[in-house]
């Protein structure tokens, strides 16, 4: 996990919680991710937390097969994978519950979830 501070705690708390949070410029109207105390579009600091739809699509991903750092080692096989939000923002991630990775498309829609308080994908059914 990464470790919170105190600009970051909220996104992890609502983590946690099973809920996604995103950052949302007043100033540009843009939603960005990861979270930052300023929009990365247009430089305001006039941000603030948003809740997510949870809604996503597959941009790419990734079978990973060998990774040696914890915890990922004995997680091995799984998809790590770049989505996009509903909201805009583009995401790195994971792809949980493929039983068949093969099967995955770009475009593919995609659905929150919440392993450890880390928000992970999953394929909409």
């Amino acid at each position: 996990m990464p470790e919170a501070d105190a600009f970051t705690r909220v996104y992890w708390d609502a983590a946690a919680e099973g809920r996604l949070l995103v950052r949302r410029c007043r100033a540009c109207g843009r939603a960005h991710h990861y979270p930052r105390e300023f929009c990365p579009h247009c430089w305001s600091e006039d941000v603030t937390w948003e809740p997510a739809s949870g809604r996503a699509t597959l941009y790419t991903w990734s079978v990973v097969h060998r990774n040696d750092l914890p915890p990922f080692g004995e997680r091995t096989p799984y998809v790590a994978a770049v989505v996009d939000l509903a909201e805009g923002p583009r995401m790195m991630t994971e792809v949980v519950e493929c039983a068949d990775a093969s099967r995955l498309r770009a475009g593919a829609e995609l659905e929150v979830a919440f392993r450890d308080g880390m928000p992970v994908f999953r394929t909409r059914e």
